[in-house]
Parts: C-alpha cells; sequence; structure tokens
C-alpha cells in the first residue's frame, strides 16, 4: 500500500484517538465533580462579584482543559485580554483559538505532505503549517480593529445620550442602562460594553473602576480620555453633563475627521482597481476594433 495514503490516514487516527481519549478522561475525572460541587455548595466567594472580566479565571472545567493547551499562562493570558478586546470575554475563546491554530497548521502540513510526497512535501507541509498557524492571528487582528472602529464611531451619540438622561434628572448607573437600551441596534458592540460597566456597578465594584476596566477591555484612545476625564470630574467635584457636553464634542470632530481622512484616501485606492480592472477592459474595446482595423490593412494584405 501506498506510505503517502497509508500515513496521514494514521496521524489522523491517532489524533483522533487521543482527543477523545483526553476529553473521555476529563469529563469523568472525580476531582472536577468535587470541586463543581464544593463550588455550589459554597456559593460565590465574597470578592467574586467584583472581579472584572479580564481577571475571570472560568470553570474548574476549563482551567483543566486549559493545562493541556501547548501555551504558557502568561501567553494564554494575552490571548484571553485580546479576545476580550475583540469582544470574546472568557477562557473558552482562548482555548478554541489556540485549538484553531494548530488545528489548521497540522491539516494544512498533512495535506501538502500527502500530495507533494516525501521530498518536496516535508518543506511545502512546514511552509503551509507556518502560514495556517498565523491565520487566526489575522483574523483577531482585524475583529479587534473592527470592534475598535465600531466603538469609536458610537461614543459621540453615547455621550450625548448621557448628557440628556443626566441632565433630565437620571444617574449615571441609571443613564448607562439607558443608554445601553437605545444603542442596542445602531452600536451593538458599545451597547454590550455598557451593559458589562453597568453589571460590575451592580455587582459592588466602585464606578471609576468599572469605567477603568471599560477603557481596559476595549483599548480606545477615546474610551481612555472619556474615563481619564470622569476621574478627574469625580476627584475635583465638577459639573459630569458639562464635562460630558465638552468631550461629546471633541469626539464628534475626531469622528468628523476620520471621515474626512478615508474620503481623501478614497482617490488613490480607486487608484489600482482602475488600472488592473477596469483600465485593460476600457483599451480593448476602444483600441481593439481600430487594432483589427490596422491588422487587416497592413498585414493580412487587406482581407
Amino acid at each position: 500500500m501506498d506510505l503517502q495514503v497509508v500515513l496521514p490516514v494514521v496521524i489522523i487516527f491517532i489524533a483522533v484517538a487521543a482527543a477523545t481519549a483526553s476529553l473521555a478522561w476529563l469529563l469523568t475525572d472525580p476531582q472536577v465533580v468535587r470541586r463543581r460541587l464544593s463550588n455550589i455548595a459554597a456559593g460565590p466567594a465574597p470578592g467574586a462579584a467584583s472581579a472584572s472580566v479580564l481577571e475571570d479565571g472560568g470553570s474548574p472545567f476549563a482551567r483543566r482543559v486549559r493545562s493541556f493547551v501547548p501555551k504558557s499562562p502568561s501567553e494564554m493570558n494575552r490571548i484571553e485580554r485580546m479576545l476580550a478586546t475583540a469582544g470574546y470575554s472568557g477562557t473558552w475563546p482562548a482555548i478554541l483559538f489556540v485549538l484553531a491554530q494548530v488545528g489548521l497548521a497540522a491539516i494544512s502540513a498533512i495535506l501538502l505532505f500527502s500530495y507533494f510526497g516525501p521530498g518536496l512535501g516535508l518543506v511545502m507541509a512546514l511552509l503551509a503549517a507556518g502560514i495556517a498557524y498565523f491565520v487566526p492571528t489575522l483574523w483577531l487582528g482585524r475583529a479587534i480593529e473592527k470592534r475598535k472602529r465600531a466603538i469609536q464611531n458610537g461614543l459621540p451619540d453615547a455621550i450625548d445620550l448621557m448628557i440628556v438622561c443626566i441632565e433630565s434628572g437620571s444617574g449615571v448607573d441609571q443613564a448607562l442602562n439607558r443608554v445601553a437600551e437605545e444603542l442596542a441596534l445602531p452600536y451593538p458592540e458599545l451597547a454590550h460594553e455598557l451593559d458589562l460597566v453597568s453589571a460590575e456597578t451592580r455587582a459592588g465594584k466602585p464606578r471609576l473602576e468599572a469605567f477603568k476596566n471599560f477603557a481596559e477591555r476595549t483599548k480606545v484612545d477615546d474610551v481612555r480620555s472619556l474615563v481619564a476625564m470622569l476621574v478627574q470630574t469625580d476627584r475635583f467635584g465638577t459639573s459630569v453633563g458639562q464635562a460630558l457636553r465638552t468631550h461629546a464634542e471633541t469626539s464628534r470632530t475626531k469622528r468628523r475627521q476620520r471621515a474626512e481622512e478615508k474620503a481623501a484616501k478614497l482617490g488613490v485606492k480607486l487608484l489600482f482597481p482602475l488600472v488592473f480592472c477596469l483600465f485593460p477592459a476600457f483599451y480593448a474595446v476602444v483600441l481593439g476594433p481600430s487594432m483589427v482595423r490596422i491588422f487587416r490593412q497592413f498585414v493580412w494584405g487587406g482581407q
């Protein structure tokens, strides 16, 4: 039997068997069951409600699975923070992200090695594994930038709504809940973050610390400046509505400047599609008949 056919089948069989055995062992581990029962019986810890989303260690089963992931704890913490910035909080998204990296690299290497053979296949397998390993990282970077841009664009509207709610007599917590409800449809990312801030505040965390966690999760410069402004307002006892109004004008100006910058870059970005897609077809349609007539008269002798 051909080795190129047998080797990938054997590798896939061993990987599936090892994954099934590990999952069965994890599910039937009595220590995990005892820890779950003790956590249910003891109830939540006194300081567990005030922990940040980024500090959540997950369930015991998730921590057990995380110990088998081929990443160091510091690297897993970094991945969890990046995924939280993209909107995926918790331990399981980080585990699935690492498994996607390893799985894509392994599948690409096996397919190319089985296709090209032992000689060239080894080089192609290593190259494909390296490229496939970084595909989830590229996706995560684009997801982070997209979410940061959505939060950045929706922040001026959120501040305007907060000003209306605060000046009408509502408290800051009530204003946050109302703004999150109103922005759930146009800006769901920002509404989700405001819901998290409100939930942390209701759980007993100080409001300023909850806002600092908001800035830490999103990594948006406008949010950081908003949190710094709220800290200064709380420290010096100035009017929150007036400070929010000033910050809203600044955020709105930045959003308009970003739109103008994108509009100015549009002409340069359209140059490449015009050159490589539109101009060849345009030349073929306009100059094609003339070139055919010239060839008929001078090259083909008038035929």
